[in-house]
């Protein structure tokens, strides 16, 4: 209670819009967007009560207890980074795919609204696939871009000599590799 408590006009407002919808008293969007009409409509929500809520958008902590925490403007900003970085340093336009094999860190939910923001399909694979899996949703998918971490990139690259549509390969984390686009860098 106390957690959500700040929240609770926030909430309400959001809910109540929705629940139009629902009741048929408002028309249905023709396109819809999660980034833009509902996190930067939270964003603009906090600027409007004039200070930061108490309740971060996103907060992430790790084994070793570091954290990261980022109100809805902070993911709101930052996932307008992160799409510019696919639109323009990956080449990637709207409808195109992207197939991420990252463990869950914070870029991993970062691009994901990045991709809805950018209109690119975003396609999640988890850490554990083997390099036959990568090299099977890379070619049914005809991803355009991968994105992987640093630590991953080695079994990542062992498949993508097959891959024929791919345009663009994207790394998270501390470390470089040849060839390979930067997220913090380019962020």
């Amino acid at each position: 209670r106390t957690f959500h408590g700040n929240n609770r006009l926030l909430t309400s407002q959001i809910v109540s819009y929705y629940e139009s919808i629902n009741q048929c008293k408002k028309e249905l969007p023709e396109y819809f967007n999660f980034a833009s009409d509902v996190l930067d409509e939270w964003a603009r929500l906090e600027k409007v009560d004039g200070k930061k809520t108490a309740n971060p958008a996103f907060w992430w902590v790790n084994e070793e207890g570091e954290e990261v925490k980022w109100s809805f403007e902070e993911l709101g900003s930052l996932s307008r980074k992160a799409a510019n970085v696919l639109s323009e340093a990956c080449g990637l336009q709207r409808g195109d795919r992207v197939i991420a094999v990252l463990p869950r860190v914070p870029e991993w939910w970062l691009l994901t609204v990045a991709c809805m923001r950018a209109g690119i399909v975003f396609i999640p694979g988890t850490s554990q696939l083997t390099a036959k899996d990568i090299s099977y949703r890379l070619q049914a998918s005809k991803a355009k871009c991968i994105i992987t971490s640093d630590t991953l990139a080695p079994a990542v690259e062992s498949v993508l000599p097959g891959s024929q549509f791919l345009k663009s390969k994207l790394l998270v984390g501390q470390g470089s590799r040849d060839g390979w686009l930067h997220l913090k860098g380019l962020l």
